[in-house]
């Protein structure tokens, strides 16, 4: 049985990669989306931005998956993995900060899309990684928190995808 699971395992990594990575990171966003609105949830701005990278996760992978020149999706998906670990590393540090530092912070004052729409893409992805009281919340947890498994997931895409390279 364990035999199986491996060859199961390498079977998927050496032909499936791609597809699997942007399936996983599609079945990441609906899973959090479904949640959001399962439990009453309302995701912070940080919490928007680190879905997005995970879209562009998934996007990397079928762009990898579209062209002959693997490499370029596998920087893609590289580039995208270390964007989501520098997200998510800064909403674990916004969290576990005091709340004296916390309420210092005024970065996630209003919902991501509107912040786009007043401020800008680049400057509204400044004001969400400068963080805020709604970017403190623990929220939902099972084991870890949603920011504490997506570094854990990023890390994983990170790892899978340098070692895919290593192999290639």
């Amino acid at each position: 049985m364990y035999k199986k699971i491996l060859d199961l395992i390498r079977n998927v990594f050496n032909n499936y990669f791609e597809f699997f990575v942007a399936i996983s990171a599609i079945f990441i966003i609906g899973l959090a989306i479904i949640m959001d609105w399962l439990f009453f949830l309302q995701a912070c701005p940080m919490c928007i931005l680190t879905r997005y990278v995970f879209g562009l996760i998934a996007i990397s992978a079928c762009v990898a998956m579209l062209i002959k020149k693997k490499t370029l999706g596998y920087i893609l998906i590289i580039i995208s993995s270390v964007i989501g670990l520098l997200v998510t590393s800064r909403q674990i540090y916004i969290q576990n900060m005091s709340i004296e530092e916390i309420g210092r912070l005024s970065g996630c004052s209003m919902p991501f899309h509107t912040q786009i729409e007043y401020f800008g893409i680049i400057e509204a992805i400044n004001r969400v990684l400068a963080g805020g009281p709604s970017c403190a919340e623990d929220g939902w947890r099972f084991v870890f928190n949603f920011a504490e498994w997506g570094f854990i997931f990023f890390f994983a895409y990170l790892g899978a995808t340098i070692l895919k390279v290593r192999n290639h």
